[in-house]
């Protein structure tokens, strides 16, 4: 074989994989394709498998039929009650209708930015009719279905389907915050004072009542202890008088011992007194114990 022959069918060769490669695509289980015919949309496929169009005058879109998620910056938004909050959201989304969607916005990057005005839109519209007091309540699963309604009924016009739009994070902003923080220290603060002073106002009751309480009880007692020492001082009197009138002779006996125990065991080793004194009159004559008993 001659060497034209040879470049002929290599050129013929190359040509039939070039038509086959452009005659034939493939359409992917998570892909949906878009057919376009010199510039305009003429079908959808969702059929994965290989597929046939047009060489030359037809080209193919793809779009992913997966669940796809948008997450878009913080951004402040003011309430209805003039407060600002810093929101963060994410909204789930799908490619819902493929020529809807490339005649709206051609491409994914499109797409995001096109949604993200939407769904910011949206946010601040909601936001702006309620009192940041509604968001930290039970009102907040009512505020985000709103938001996310209103976002999936413009999106429904481009090709989009929404599945889920959320809060990602709402906070304060951080001067905001600092103000509530000192604020709420200050106010804590004064109710600690104010406890302090209510309960050293309670002390001072209490102390006061156990000091009444106190003496009272002292008072009583010591009355009841006074008329206790009488009453037993009177029948120690009386126990006495019973005992001198029974025998005087051994009482006086009893009552100079009991003088002698006492004196002597006061005194030193040595003791000087004259003996004619009648505190020895019982050591010289004995004690007069009168008739023998």
């Amino acid at each position: 074989m001659s060497t034209i022959w040879r470049i002929l069918l290599f050129f013929i060769a190359f040509f039939m994989c070039w038509l086959l490669s452009a005659t034939l695509y493939t359409v992917q289980e998570t892909q949906q394709a878009l057919l376009i015919r010199l510039g305009a949309p003429i079908a959808t496929v969702h059929e994965p498998g290989l597929q046939w169009k047009w060489p030359l005058i037809d080209a193919v879109t793809y779009y992913d039929t997966r669940l796809l998620t948008l997450e878009l910056p913080t951004e402040q938004v003011i309430l209805g009650d003039q407060k600002r909050i810093e929101v963060q959201t994410y909204t789930r989304f799908r490619i819902a209708n493929a020529l809807r969607f490339y005649q709206a916005l051609r491409t994914p990057e499109q797409a995001a930015l096109q949604l993200t005005q939407l769904v910011s839109s949206s946010l601040r519209r909601e936001l702006g009719q309620v009192m940041l007091r509604a968001l930290l309540s039970d009102e907040r699963p009512r505020i985000v279905e709103h938001i996310q309604q209103e976002v999936a009924g413009k999106a429904r016009d481009i090709g989009m389907e929404i599945v889920e739009v959320r809060f990602h994070r709402v906070d304060l902003p951080l001067e905001t915050s600092q103000a509530i923080y000192d604020r709420m220290k200050s106010e804590r603060q004064r109710e600690a004072k104010e406890l302090r002073a209510q309960g050293f106002e309670w002390a001072q009751q209490i102390q006061a009542k156990a000091d009444r309480e106190r003496t009272v009880i002292l008072s009583e007692a010591q009355g009841q202890a006074k008329m206790t020492r009488g009453q037993a001082d009177a029948e120690a009197n009386q126990i006495l008088s019973d005992a001198f009138d029974q025998d005087p002779s051994f009482y006086k006996l009893y009552r100079s011992l009991q003088t002698y125990r006492q004196a002597l065991a006061e005194s030193g080793p040595t003791i000087v007194l004259s003996p004619d004194t009648e505190f020895l009159r019982h050591f010289k004559t004995g004690p007069n114990l009168g008739p023998a008993h």
